[in-house]
């Protein structure tokens, strides 16, 4: 078995859509996903989003550029919907004729007129079957399927992926991208085997050479080991993150039953740049997902892609 049959194009419903080498997409992850970061994962044969939820829109705008400048492949971007620079980041988009967006943390209905009549590519977010029938009702291409594995902000009802994946795919007709848990190509393969089209993989490329987040954070997910992920913040609105200072805060303030508006107050505002982006683990968030503690190094977009690919195939040859 040669390289050249180790990284052979996979084809599925999501790689046809998006006319890519292989269903494997970067997670449009605040903080850690520019420019460097989406147009490496894109170079490798994958999809890179640049995730707008930290951006304004003129900044926005030159992710955009400096990615276009960068490959020739596909891109996308990622815009949550409640975030209050949407209007703006959707805007941008479309004068800068970008053709595939991600949306997340929103009503898709309330995109959905503006991205179809645009004639993006456009897949949406959620943690639940029930959410991800409304997504097609909305006219979505595709549905990302989201685990409580997954890192950052998470649904209150908690479905693991293993549990997600097939029963999102027994419902719905159009194509199916998962997301929660996956660093590798095992988890890559699993999520095909229960029915994804393809998959999201967020923490693995946030601790990426590419990826903007502090040296710090990247560190603390090498380090981080299976317990090491602590989801917090349930009652008012999961986040999971890597066990720091803060996070240990947040532990003994709910444990503590602090109340609603004590936790609010933990929470804050500006948490995520604080942690990701400045590497404060004193008072910041270092939003991660349970496979943290599957991420021992610290390598290229192009290697991690090139990973997932060589794994997988070698798993479906030997399977033959």
């Amino acid at each position: 078995m040669d390289n050249s049959e180790l990284l052979q194009p996979i084809k599925t419903r999501i790689s046809q859509l998006f006319g890519i080498d292989y269903p494997i997409i970067q997670g449009g992850m605040i903080w850690a996903a520019g420019w460097k970061l989406s147009s490496a994962v894109s170079k490798a044969g994958g999809l890179g989003l640049i995730g707008g939820g930290s951006m304004d829109a003129e900044l926005f705008r030159r992710h955009i550029k400096k990615c276009r400048a960068a490959v020739d492949k596909p891109f996308g971007v990622n815009i949550p919907l409640m975030y209050k620079h949407a209007p703006d980041l959707m805007r941008v988009t479309m004068e800068e004729e970008v053709k595939i967006v991600f949306t997340s943390a929103g009503n898709p209905k309330k995109a959905a007129e503006f991205l179809k009549s645009a004639g993006v590519q456009w897949a949406h977010c959620v943690p639940t079957v029930k959410m991800a029938l409304k997504v097609q009702d909305a006219g979505a291409d595709a549905v990302v399927a989201e685990g409580t594995e997954a890192g950052g902000h998470n649904g209150f009802d908690g479905i693991t992926t293993f549990c997600l994946i097939p029963q999102a795919a027994d419902a719905l007709e159009i194509p199916l991208i998962a997301a929660g848990g996956i660093a590798d190509h095992r988890g890559f393969l699993a999520a095909m085997i229960l029915g994804a089209d393809g998959v999201q993989v967020g923490t693995r490329f946030a601790a990426s050479i590419e990826s903007s987040a502090h040296e710090n954070y990247k560190k603390a997910v090498v380090e981080a080991e299976d317990t090491d992920v602590y989801l917090g913040f349930k009652s008012v609105g999961p986040v999971s993150m890597v066990k720091t200072a803060y996070a240990e805060k947040v532990k003994q303030s709910e444990w503590g039953g602090a109340g609603i508006e004590q936790l609010k107050e933990l929470y804050g505002s500006g948490r995520g740049r604080l942690g990701i982006f400045l590497g404060d683990g004193e008072e910041g968030m270092f939003e991660a997902g349970q496979s943290a503690g599957l991420v021992k190094n610290i390598e290229s977009a192009q290697d991690i892609v090139k990973d997932f690919v060589q794994g997988y195939w070698k798993k479906i040859k030997n399977s033959e």
